[in-house]
């Protein structure tokens, strides 16, 4: 089973992706996820990644292609896999068919988890992280036991530049400008489900696995 995850940033598309990866026993491929460990390390690429998203940009399509096509040889995704941030642009999606098709493989769903701009600005402008651990916090929904300090290392959260409500905003912008004729793209192959996102995970849950083949 091959799977694409679609929706803007904050949509919640890579918790559904880890529900599905967890109910089939396939990977959860997240760019964000490979992007940021880059950061992280601080290597060239995280570098250059980093001046990329706080600028509320999107990375490069070379860029991606090259990682995803790397990821997509490893050998658990033989069975299948759920690609979470990739393709957003219909040279990305191109690519993509490109590297499958040389793999005897083919997207078989892609899902849209679909939340308007305002609910994505709430969402993101919550977020806390803490600078030691990483843990990641929400201050409405999953917010830390003392005010603004992280439940583990006890030292203050921060907000991610990312995380800005005005980067979030131009973040939500970019992303939908460069992936409506994505949408598109698999709509016109009978393979797109769009989800509603506002609802509760688990409904949201329920509604994914039901697309992707329901609940064992």
């Amino acid at each position: 089973m091959n799977v694409i995850m679609l929706g803007p940033p904050g949509a919640g598309k890579g918790t559904q992706a880890k529900f599905i990866s967890d109910e089939f026993s396939i990977p959860h491929i997240s760019t964000g996820d490979m992007l940021r460990d880059e950061m992280k390390r601080k290597t060239d690429l995280g570098k250059r990644v980093e001046e990329i998203i706080n600028a509320g940009k999107l990375v490069n399509d070379d860029l991606m292609v090259a990682i995803v096509k790397k990821r997509l040889s490893q050998p658990d995704t033989q069975k299948g896999f759920i690609l979470d941030g990739f393709p957003r642009t219909i040279s990305q999606a191109s690519s993509l068919d490109e590297i499958l098709e040389s793999m005897g493989k083919r997207i078989e769903f892609v899902i849209y988890v679909e939340v308007p701009e305002e609910i994505i600005v709430k969402r993101l402008s919550s977020r806390r992280v803490c600078p030691k651990c990483g843990r990641a916090y929400n201050i409405i929904s999953n917010p830390p036991h003392d005010d603004d300090l992280c439940d583990v290392c006890h030292v203050p959260l921060v907000i991610r530049k990312d995380d800005k409500p005005e980067t979030v905003r131009n973040r939500y912008r970019v992303y939908l400008d460069l992936t409506l004729p994505v949408m598109e793209y698999y709509r016109k192959r009978n393979v797109l489900f769009t989800i509603d996102g506002t609802l509760s995970v688990e409904k949201v849950k329920d509604m994914v696995l039901n697309v992707v083949g329901g609940i064992r």
